[in-house]
């Protein structure tokens, strides 16, 4: 299992997906296909684990799902996880 932890801090769930696949494919994140707005709805999965109101730790949580051969989990602390 790979752990992914992004250099960017305030980077999105999505974000962080693209940049740890990247990485444990060895190729640029913009060469990723298929795209990972093809395989899961990004805008969901930001929102997933937005900070709500009452602060950003209050989300908890965590989704998995397959891309590029790769079961990506993604928790609410930011982490990323590939198997």
């Amino acid at each position: 299992m790979l752990e992914h932890e992004s250099p960017e801090a305030n980077a999105s769930p999505s974000l962080r997906v693209i940049e740890a696949v990247a990485d444990a494919d060895n190729i640029d994140p913009a060469s990723l296909e298929p795209p990972l707005y093809d395989v899961v709805d990004t805008n969901a999965l930001d929102r997933l684990f937005e900070p709500t109101i009452s602060g950003p730790t209050t989300r908890r949580g965590r989704v998995s799902f397959q891309y590029r051969g790769h079961e990506i989990t993604v928790y609410a602390s930011g982490r990323v996880d590939l198997e």
